[in-house]
């Protein structure tokens, strides 16, 4: 017999030691790493290049010393990490000039993370996440950019406010006018040369909260990040100090207090708490299905993009665990009115009549609409070339609310639908001329190759939230906000709408895959899909036949009280639509009870219960139709009811009703598709994901509609011999 190596008794000394060794590194060895970090720069003096007027940022106070969030950040970071700064107010423009001709060694200036800056600058994490609204005198009647056509606005050269007025100048028909001072700026629409001012929340609110005599009119939008910046190559460690005395302030709380001491109610919450109430905790978030790049199946049948992404992400800081399903938009929200989910997110507008029902979070997501048309329909160019037409909607959305505003007054008519494949396919095949859809879904759905063109300026939109049941959930909700902030602040929000909607590419190259290439990569998602359905067909069967013959017996007993409960069960499962008797175990009945049932238990027994009332006819029809002579013959030979059952009928009644089971066996596989619009993660629910991510419906309902006839075929053939088998 081989002896072990090692014995048992002499594993646990080893793993003590190994295990003292780790200690000994984490305590001692990486203590002493970060502090090499710091001897890099401890004891050295470094020039630091920042705006002048970009309060609450940086500025000078009643003393004219520099302050501001900016300068107490460094300064912060600098006494930490043991060296010292020496602050040169220059202006935007001159600072980031004396950093290239090493006039300064860095740069902090409330200074957006860009690509095109990324070019020539080396940055920090992100340290604040900002955002761009429109102020206008206080007393103006402007109150949205449509009141703006014809008129003269301001911007801070080099800012994210000029960018973003510049990107809608054209829509709204107003002129963009680049300024370098903020006090300038303010006083340009104070004096009536500018009727508004487009710049940074924060310093927005801190220059109205100083009496600058403007007020804001319009929602933020969604801006970048703030970085600390280096050139390129040079000075990693100051950058590398920076990042480690960042992270630092924020875990102590002391880069919240920052925030809070210049911004006061505009401060973002504080991103390093940890809500108590969700630790350890699992979440059922429910989820559309069909909303790319919100959310949607990649190659290998996970459920992905932006708001699934944002949730795990946000699940793992606060440290809960979460379980995304996906329903459909309409059957998440009733999930989570049911109880069957926590919470929802699904690309879901915050709205008025919405927040009667569910609390939502802080906005993660600023959206519009935009109208779509066929590829190669040039007919239509805008709104007015729909009169007398049929445009499509998706249900529940934005871009339905906002084609039902305009219906009367251009004329078309408004056909709401469920699915976003569905609502391009109406397009494609001229039952609708156009789709009005929110903009980086038709944007997605365009770089994908689903056949339309967009063809009309973004409409303004509103804000996608994450949605929990009024009154329930509040600890949930803080988690997902707290987690969103931090998300912001450390860039990785950012990194995931890029991940989107930079390129609105899966990575899978499914846009390029010929058909068989299709077939191979959707393959292993479509067995998964066929395996479910076989299982919640056979386990459905095999319920619903022992129903069949409980309930067909009773109707055959002669005993009135049973034939009564046979009768009632037939006509309610036969008489109501089987979809109804789904959404009611899976959505009615836990909100009556309080009681969360699993989908596939729902969807069984759904199953289970109507072809049951079916297998009950055929169980009564098969005894009732062997001829009576045969029971009344057995009891005249002395057996009694139960016998000549057993012995005479039943055998003769079984050859009767084995066609007529085998069709209910066929209906019943094909009703399983059913289910999908409950999650199931059954054959068809599966082509539909697939169809939402690629846009390829023609091919995959093919390869559907074929995967099931083979298999009906099959089991049609195999049951017809056993059929001859019992009835040779």
């Amino acid at each position: 017999m081989r002896r072990p190596l090692i014995r048992g008794s002499a594993v646990r000394p080893l793993a003590l030691l190994a295990l003292l060794f780790s200690v000994l590194v984490t305590t001692l060895v990486a203590p002493l790493a970060a502090r090499a970090d710091d001897d890099a720069v401890k004891g050295k003096t470094f020039v630091i290049a920042t705006d002048t007027t970009f309060a609450p940022f940086e500025y000078r106070d009643e003393s004219g010393n520099m302050t501001g969030i900016d300068i107490d950040l460094i300064n912060k970071i600098a006494e930490m990490k043991g060296f010292t700064v020496d602050i040169k107010a220059v202006g935007f423009d001159a600072a980031l000039q004396a950093v290239q001709s090493r006039q300064a060694d860095g740069v902090i200036a409330g200074m957006s993370i860009t690509d095109e800056r990324k070019k020539i600058f080396d940055f920090s994490d992100p340290y604040f996440s900002s955002g761009v609204q429109m102020a206008v005198k206080d007393g103006s009647d402007i109150t949205s950019y449509a009141d703006l056509k014809g008129q003269t606005v301001v911007a801070k050269t080099g800012a994210e406010g000029l960018t973003f007025a510049e990107s809608i100048a054209d829509q709204y028909g107003f002129t963009v006018k680049a300024l370098d001072k903020a006090d300038t700026m303010y006083s340009e629409v104070t004096t009536g040369n500018a009727a508004a001012v487009f710049d940074d929340y924060p310093v927005l609110a801190y220059g109205i909260s100083q009496g600058n005599g403007l007020k804001i009119v319009t929602p933020k939008e969604q801006g970048s990040n703030y970085g600390f910046a280096v050139l390129k190559g040079e000075n990693a460690d100051l950058l590398e100090a920076f990042n480690s005395g960042l992270a630092e302030l924020r875990a102590d709380g002391t880069y919240h207090d920052i925030l809070v001491q210049y911004l006061g109610d505009n401060a973002p919450e504080d991103s390093s708490q940890q809500v108590e109430g969700v630790k350890g905790e699992a979440f059922v978030i429910a989820t559309d299905t069909t909303f790319a790049p919100f959310e949607f199946r990649d190659a290998s049948g996970n459920m992905t993009g932006i708001d699934v992404d944002l949730m795990k992400e946000v699940a793992e800081r606060q440290g809960f665990d979460v379980e995304v399903k996906a329903l459909g938009f309409d059957a998440a929200l009733q999930a989570v009115q049911a109880g069957q989910a926590d919470g929802v997110i699904a690309g879901m507008s915050i709205t008025d009549e919405r927040k009667k029902i569910f609390d939502f979070s802080d906005p993660y997501f600023d959206s519009g609409v935009q109208m779509a048309v066929a590829a190669d329909d040039d007919s239509i160019t805008g709104y007015a070339d729909l009169e007398g037409k049929t445009v499509v909607a998706k249900t529940g959305a934005e871009g339905l609310a906002f084609a039902q505003s305009i219906a009367d007054e251009y004329g078309f008519t408004v056909k709401a639908l469920d699915k976003a494949d569905t609502m391009y396919s109406e397009v494609q095949t001229g039952n609708a001329a156009a789709v009005f859809d929110d903009y980086p879904v038709l944007a997605y759905g365009i770089s994908q190759g689903n056949g339309l063109k967009i063809v009309t300026p973004k409409e303004q939109g509103s804000s996608y939230g994450f949605a929990v049941l009024k009154d329930q959930n509040e600890d949930l909700l803080k988690a997902f906000n707290v987690g969103l902030q931090s998300m912001k602040e450390d860039g990785t929000y950012q990194q995931i709408m890029d991940k989107y909607l930079a390129t609105g590419d899966t990575g899978d190259g499914s846009t390029s895959l010929s058909f068989w290439g299709l077939l191979a990569q959707s393959w292993p998602a479509l067995m998964r899909g066929l395996g479910m359905t076989l299982a919640a067909t056979a386990l459905s069967l095999l319920f619903a036949t022992v129903l069949g013959v409980i309930f067909g017996f009773f109707k055959v007993s002669g005993v009135w009280i049973l034939k009564l409960l046979g009768s009632i069960y037939v006509d309610v499962f036969r008489g109501t639509p089987l979809l109804v008797q789904a959404f009611f175990f899976y959505f009615g009945l836990p909100a009556a009870t309080g009681l969360k049932i699993d989908v596939f238990v729902a969807g069984v027994l759904t199953l289970s219960l109507n072809a049951g009332a079916y297998m009950t006819e055929i169980v009564r029809g098969g005894i009732q139709n062997v001829d009576t002579g045969q029971m009344e013959a057995s009891r005249s030979l002395g057996l009694n009811w139960m016998q000549s059952m057993r012995k005479i009928i039943v055998p003769q009644a079984l050859k009767i009703m084995t066609p007529s089971a085998i069709n209910q066996f066929v209906i019943t596989l094909k009703d399983t598709s059913l289910l999908a619009v409950l999650g199931l993660a059954e054959l068809t629910y599966q082509g539909q994901q697939i169809i939402a991510r690629t846009f390829r419906s023609f091919e995959m309902w093919l390869i559907i509609g074929a995967i099931y006839f083979v298999v009906i075929f099959a089991l049609t053939k195999l049951s017809n011999a056993l059929d001859r088998r019992i009835n040779k």
